[in-house]
């Protein structure tokens, strides 16, 4: 292992992800395929990153902290939105059996589609849409993993969520600090778990 990669996991490690099958795929899932080329010598320094259409690509341990609390097992479906760079969709299709992706900017959709194909991830499906309004015709979700701020969990997603699944979002205005909360479906309803404060672009409605 190179010492880029050492420091890169260490810093995983000290932020809280220490699920080794989580820290396994992040050293496996090349970042720096997922950033435009000017930013590849910072790839693997644990800050988020700026991409096309005025979207970021998450700081590494925010990834690897959602990737983590979703408990991920590889008969899981599971529904991203927000797709980004694709970086995030790259990590959940190697703990899952499939992964829905939805990103409302085609342009980063087009770009994320390419890398996943060039790495040879074959479990994704994903496209150009409203992650707002989930993916109905693909819906129950095992898990969901929102990759924007909404001021409350969007009622389609929590719908589109099956009994026993698990959502994680962060919730609260894009000028503010914001809360990452892990949802549970359960028979009678909905639990709450506050997680830790992130920043995140907001969660709009329609595609770009």
């Amino acid at each position: 292992m190179t010492p880029v990669m050492e420091a890169f996991l260490g810093a995983l490690h000290d932020d809280g992800v220490t699920d080794p099958k989580v820290l396994d795929v992040m050293a496996r899932i090349p970042r720096d395929h997922f950033v435009e080329p000017q930013l590849a010598p910072r790839a693997y320094d644990n800050l988020p990153l700026p991409i096309d259409c005025h979207q970021t690509i998450s700081q590494p341990s925010v990834v690897g902290l959602m990737t983590q609390e979703l408990g991920l097992d590889s008969r899981m479906k599971v529904l991203e939105v927000g797709a980004g760079s694709g970086y995030q969709t790259a990590i959940l299709a190697s703990l899952c059996r499939r992964v829905y992706a939805l990103e409302r900017h085609g342009a980063l959709a087009m770009k994320a589609r390419a890398r996943l194909e060039a790495l040879g991830i074959s479990n994704v499906i994903l496209d150009h849409g409203d992650g707002s309004e989930g993916w109905p015709r693909h819906a129950p979700f095992d898990r969901i993993l929102v990759a924007a701020a909404a001021e409350d969990p969007p009622r389609p997603l929590l719908d589109q969520l099956r009994i026993g699944g698990v959502m994680i979002l962060p919730i609260g205005e894009e000028s503010t600090l914001q809360q990452l909360i892990k949802v549970t479906r359960t028979e009678d309803g909905f639990t709450y778990e506050e997680l830790l404060t992130v920043r995140f672009v907001p969660l709009l409605n329609g595609s770009a």
